[in-house]
């Protein structure tokens, strides 16, 4: 019998949230964090579908003109979640679903000189 392959997504309780890429960059730096950080990116993919609004350090809302981001003209609040190396997603959160706006492998040039506050 012949069976067809593939990746088996992983199921999200429903006291879980929902992530999905909210641009294009977000989509790549993903690909490209697989590919350099997968542990640091499956502990990340936990965080952010069990407790994305909990601000535990190195974790949490971003401050100053990156505090809050706006798409549809309703403003969220700009989270972020650092990995090693400097490795930064950033997100906003709409209901249950976690919205990626950037996931950059490296320090964002937008954060080195005002960090997050």
């Amino acid at each position: 019998m012949a069976t067809k392959q593939g990746t088996v997504a992983c199921p999200t309780k429903s006291t879980e949230w929902v992530i999905k890429y909210a641009t294009s960059q977000a989509r790549n730096g993903w690909t490209d964090m697989c590919a350099t950080q997968k542990n640091a990116l499956t502990d990340a993919w936990d965080y952010l579908t069990k407790k994305p609004l909990a601000d535990e350090s190195p974790h949490g809302r971003l401050k100053g003109d990156l505090a809050t981001v706006t798409r549809s003209g309703v403003s969220h609040d700009r989270r972020q979640y650092e990995l090693k190396n400097g490795a930064r997603i950033w997100y906003w959160v709409e209901g249950q679903t976690v919205m990626l706006e950037r996931v950059e492998t490296h320090h964002p040039n937008a954060t080195k000189k005002r960090g997050k506050g």
